[in-house]
């Protein structure tokens, strides 16, 4: 029941293309399209958090890290989901740009990833930066764009957020920790 309404989910929001908007959600979706916003966001912490940058950065990058590995190292392989794409009776069906990707879908790395960044950079700024919450939009943005390429279901995109989300919250808490412990050795 959940894999049949999934996939109708997906052919519908994959059916949601045109040829002008493929060469955009393309570049959304290419993993090497955000490295100039990532050197950005780098460069803006280490600038405006001198010392406390390492940790902050530390952070983020152990969230995703985290994020990534248990959908790519740990779901992808031992879930065995077919990416939609690669599922034969879907083929003819399914609107793809570009190619496939890896055999297995479930979950998306993509989502993990820009959800578990975006989740951060909240987490560690939203009392400074207000606008920091278009990250979100941002990674909705990009979790979207694998479903538009045709190469991740909804719940994939959805379950990727999730852990990106949920890892990011846990690596703060320790990062919290590593505040509260370090403010206390000081005085």
């Amino acid at each position: 029941m959940i894999n049949e309404l999934d996939t109708q989910a997906f052919l519908w929001l994959n059916s949601l293309h045109s040829d002008s908007f493929d060469p955009i959600m393309a570049w959304i979706t290419a993993k090497n399209s955000w490295i100039l916003m990532y050197l950005l966001i780098i460069g803006i912490i280490i600038w405006k958090h001198k010392k406390n940058s390492i940790a902050m950065l530390l952070t983020i990058v152990i969230s995703v890290a985290i994020a990534d590995q248990f959908c790519s190292g740990l779901l992808k392989p031992l879930i065995h989901r077919l990416r939609p794409c690669h599922e034969p009776s879907l083929q003819n069906l399914v609107h793809l740009v570009g190619n496939c990707g890896g055999q297995f879908g479930f979950c998306s790395s993509h989502a993990a990833n820009s959800f578990a960044l975006a989740t951060g950079l909240y987490l560690l700024f939203k009392n400074n930066f207000k606008l920091v919450q278009l990250f979100f939009v941002w990674a909705i943005i990009v979790s979207y764009s694998r479903i538009y390429v045709g190469v991740h279901y909804p719940l994939d995109v959805l379950t990727g957020a999730g852990i990106g989300v949920l890892s990011t919250i846990i690596c703060h808490k320790f990062y919290q920790y590593y505040l509260t412990k370090n403010t206390h050795e000081i005085l």
